[in-house]
């Protein structure tokens, strides 16, 4: 977007980075195709991080994201290396874009046609047609000044925002209030707010909580549209994986790090099973908290336990992968079961009393509607997500109960009775994304897009402690989600080059 990155020339020097998820893919892209010798070190056995994959009797599940959006930033990346998308994965555009049941029987589809979804506004709330027009015109125009300005720029202190140049472009952006204030002001129906929210849970935070800047969010959604990428989120992960061993990238999967320590000229970087490297640079892409509570000797660290024991993270998730038997019809490749009124839901991730939601609001994804080769012929590939709290006990009891509650809100509110279909089950949740991924309380995303934890006020990207330590994904800028875990590795790799000249 903003023409080639300043990444500058690595000269040889070596670099290690700690984790293979999009951030650490991304970095690692961008510093070999400055001359650096770069190694990627992988804890678990599949590179790609959260965006893993399993494979289990025939089906294929994409583990963790499932939603390719925001298609102008794989453009940019690719095209950062001279190179397209389409040289590596096909995308098809998903018609409709996804389906919403709410609890009260409603069920509606929005679609790629703007008139359609205009209509369907409309038949809710009169003059929310046009409504929906200033919505989007409000939100492309926040995308368009924010992407540009604001998240492909690294402004990591007080002072990069105090520039005239910085309050021209900021003018008429929404940087004040809450989302739910921001959409308040155009929709009074309150399933018209649902839907023009519902993708804070991408970034791991409330309509009460996250800033109305992020009505972004409603252009990505409504006018660049959702694809089904060619097998999946999975293939996005190995065509990036391609292109990076094309620019000489180093890739070593069951490398569990157990310590990065600074020598002279360098760093020490160690694994569990006693392997060594000694880079003159590193980058970690693994869980921000984990990297300095457990890899860093505690004169390295930038922040003690109390900053991150007061830190506000995104949801974790609990998740089935289950293979079904038959079709699942009428669910689309992307559906969200609603509530008519989430707050509750949210309360339980975001309140004082955080627990397991009794009347939950979740996803399901059924990419065998779009790609026959994710499920054996005549069985269905059904994947299932609620957002919960981080850090909530998930024990088996638990598990059990909540599965069969979700089974039965799933046959009662879209009529799709799996119970005694389903030949492949496997879950997913707190646990395993603390074990798995070494994640911080469970968070399945990272730090939450709270009005406090946003642009600057997330951990940087260059270490404050430690000359030559470097973190990318989604604890730092500009955050969570695919598209800005790439943007996050270009950041890292344009501070590590200024810091070098």
């Amino acid at each position: 977007m903003n023409g080639t990155p300043s990444t500058g020339a690595a000269d040889g020097r070596s670099v290690v980075v700690v984790g293979s998820g999009f951030g650490g893919l991304s970095t690692a892209c961008y510093l070999a195709d400055a001359g650096a010798d770069v190694t990627v070190l992988e804890k678990n056995e599949q590179l790609g991080g959260r965006a893993s994959r399993l494979h289990a009797d025939g089906f294929r599940f994409d583990m963790g994201p499932s939603w390719y959006l925001m298609p102008d930033v794989f453009e940019d990346f690719f095209g950062d290396f001279d190179r397209r998308p389409e040289q590596y994965y096909g995308l098809e555009r998903l018609d409709p874009h996804y389906r919403i049941f709410f609890k009260d029987g409603d069920r509606v589809d929005l679609l790629p046609e703007f008139d359609a979804n205009r209509e369907l506004f409309e038949s809710y709330e009169p003059g929310a047609g046009e409504a929906l027009q200033a919505y989007l015109d409000q939100a492309e125009y926040t995308y368009d000044v924010g992407m540009e300005h604001f998240v492909y720029e690294d402004r990591a202190r007080l002072r990069d925002f105090v520039d005239p140049d910085v309050l021209r472009y900021a003018n008429g952006l929404s940087l004040l209030g809450t989302m739910q204030e921001h959409v308040e002001d155009y929709f009074d129906h309150p399933k018209l707010q649902q839907i023009v929210q519902y993708s804070l849970v991408f970034l791991g935070g409330a309509p009460s909580n996250t800033p109305a800047l992020y009505n972004l969010m409603s252009h990505v959604d409504f006018n660049l549209g959702v694809y089904y990428p060619e097998e999946g989120m999975g293939g996005v992960v190995d065509g990036v994986v391609a292109m990076a061993e094309e620019l000489g990238v180093t890739f070593h999967t069951d490398h569990s790090v157990s310590e990065i320590r600074g020598r002279e000229g360098g760093f020490a970087v160690r694994t569990e099973d006693g392997r060594e490297f000694f880079p003159d640079e590193v980058v970690s892409d693994a869980d921000y908290a984990h990297t300095e509570q457990e890899l860093l000797v505690p004169e390295d660290r930038q922040y003690d336990a109390d900053y991150w024991d007061s830190r506000t993270y995104a949801p974790s998730a609990f998740l089935l992968y289950l293979g079904v038997e038959g079709d699942v019809d009428p669910l689309a490749h992307h559906t969200l079961v609603l509530p008519t009124d989430w707050d509750a839901h949210f309360d339980t991730i975001f309140g004082d009393d955080p627990s397991w939601p009794e009347e939950p609001a979740y996803y399901l994804c059924v990419p065998s509607e779009t790609d026959d080769t994710v499920a054996p012929e005549g069985y269905s590939n059904l994947f299932a997500l609620v957002p919960i709290a981080p850090g909530l006990d998930d024990g088996p009891d638990r598990r059990e109960q909540f599965r069969d509650l979700l089974l039965d809100d799933i046959a009662e509110h879209t009529g799709v009775d799996i119970r005694d279909r389903i030949v492949f089950e496997e879950s997913f949740s707190v646990s395993e994304f603390a074990d798995r991924y070494n994640s911080t309380q469970g968070t399945a995303l990272g730090l939450a897009h709270t009005l406090r934890q946003t642009s600057l006020l997330r951990p940087p990207h260059a270490s404050t402690e430690v000359d030559g330590l470097y973190f990318t994904g989604s604890y730092t800028t500009p955050g969570i989600g695919v598209p800005m875990c790439l943007i996050s590795g270009r950041l890292t790799a344009e501070r590590m080059a200024k810091e070098r000249r």
